[in-house]
């Protein structure tokens, strides 16, 4: 793009570049508050709300466009040479603001600077944070990239990267036991892109060492490194983990699960520490990989998030760590109790010291602000058990929940639960439920906010019919 005399663009240029200014001061002001004030404001201030009518709460743009006063703020904009919206398929102030908080709070005390870009569900950020590792590079050996990843991971994930395995010929490795840091190294060579993990997984609860897998990730010295870590902490949030602190490059959500408590928006994100370790694109995509995804290939494949959906989801980020302190103690007695009853075989859950992570979930999943150790340590929503009998059984017990509901849903303000060897994971096939633990017998259970004594009370009454 020839720029050159032309003062209406610079002019443009030059105003862009303040408004970058004024929203980088912002963020700066923002990053010395507590985890609740940045949740409950972002970056939307005073100044904000004086350009938006005075609104106090950040408002929906539900237009899919922009209106710019001359051709030269559209070239500006459309260039990327000033701060803009544009489209809706790229960019809008509403979901702008969701991205903002969402990367401070994933940032949050870590001293690091992160970016977000969200998008239409958690599986489309899946797919846009991988795919975009997985391109061929000239630069690299001929050989086709691999993907090495725990298989306990929600089932969508896995049939993905099954499916690119199949169609692409790309390598796919599986890690049975995520706490297997010998089965890790093996499996990392020259051509691989990314790890992958769930923290903790959809269905199993299994846990990672994220410090000591992202110390992997980094430190290869043999040609098979550095890569990104890539975590999936959608179970967790960034109320209790956040896993930039401890070492990981890339950060994926589904929105729509705790985040989005109030169940009314469907909803992915990315959320990367800027200058992460990836051996395929362009520097720009090392320095700010969310902003690149935000600027090319969510462009170009278009599963933007609706600016009405955004705001429902910034209501929720208001009361995310109360929710989740909250929905936590309630999934801990529930697994407690569940422990204890002769119809159910095994719980898993990161908050019972029977789990096998659970010394690493007490040690890294901390409430937001409060005093670090076993008491801050709070393990999330979601649990799973094994009723007795197999998969017969858990129908039976299945069909007679009264204030559970049935659904493939978690992380409400309702529990929700599922049987996923019929449902989220059915897709994978025996074979690939053997490999990521996932008994025909299990049920999840997501507790949400209802007083724990009932929800202990509906699980008795189904386990005991």
């Amino acid at each position: 793009m020839d720029t050159t005399d032309r003062p209406g663009l610079d002019a443009w240029i030059a105003r862009g570049q303040e408004v970058a200014k004024q929203e980088a001061a912002a963020r700066a002001v923002a990053r010395t508050r507590r985890f609740d004030t940045i949740a409950v404001h972002g970056l939307y201030n005073h100044v904000a709300a004086a350009a938006n009518q005075g609104s106090i709460i950040e408002p929906a743009y539900n237009a899919p466009a922009q209106h710019f006063p001359d051709s030269d703020a559209l070239e500006a904009a459309l260039g990327y040479l000033m701060p803009a919206w544009g489209y809706s398929r790229i960019a809008n102030p509403t979901t702008h603001y969701l991205e903002e908080t969402l990367a401070l709070l994933e940032a949050y005390g870590s001293g690091l600077t992160a970016s977000s870009v969200v998008c239409g569900s958690g599986m489309a950020a899946v797919h846009l944070a991988t795919n975009a590792l997985l391109s061929l590079n000239p630069d690299m050996p001929a050989a086709l990239p691999n993907i090495v990843a725990s298989a306990k991971c929600y089932g969508g994930t896995f049939v993905l990267f099954k499916r690119y395995a199949a169609e692409r010929g790309i390598g796919l490795r599986w890690i049975e036991d995520p706490l297997d840091m010998d089965a890790w190294e093996r499996a990392i060579d020259a051509d691989t892109r990314f790890l992958f993990a769930e923290v903790p997984s959809n269905p199993a609860l299994a846990v990672v060492d994220i410090p000591a897998l992202a110390a992997l990730a980094h430190g290869r010295g043999d040609g098979a490194g550095p890569m990104p870590l890539i975590i999936d902490s959608t179970v967790a949030t960034p109320a209790i983990l956040r896993p930039l602190s401890l070492g990981a490059d890339i950060v994926i959500h589904s929105l729509s699960k705790a985040i989005g408590g109030s169940g009314l928006a469907i909803a992915g994100a990315i959320t990367a520490r800027h200058d992460i370790p990836i051996r395929v694109g362009t520097d720009d995509m090392r320095a700010d990989f969310a902003t690149h995804i935000k600027l090319l290939p969510l462009r170009d494949f278009g599963p933007s998030l609706s600016p009405a959906a955004a705001l429902s989801l910034i209501s929720d980020l208001r009361t995310l760590r109360t929710r989740v302190d909250a929905w936590s103690r309630n999934a801990m007695k529930v697994a407690g109790w569940l422990s204890a009853h002769p119809a159910v075989a095994a719980v898993s859950y990161p908050g019972l010291a029977s789990h096998p992570g659970h010394a690493i979930a007490e040690r890294d999943f901390q409430l937001a602000d409060e005093d670090a150790g076993p008491d801050a340590a709070r393990y999330g929503n979601l649990l799973a058990f094994t009723v007795r009998g197999g998969l017969p059984a858990a129908r039976r017990a299945f069909d007679r929940f009264d204030i559970v509901f049935r659904a493939t849903d978690l992380g409400k303000a309702k529990s929700v639960a599922v049987i996923p060897s019929v449902s989220t994971h059915q897709q994978q096939g025996e074979e690939g439920r053997a490999i990521a633990h996932v008994d025909d017998g299990l049920i999840r259970l997501s507790v949400g906010g209802e007083h724990p004594d009932d929800i202990i009370a509906d699980l008795a009454q189904a386990l005991e019919g």
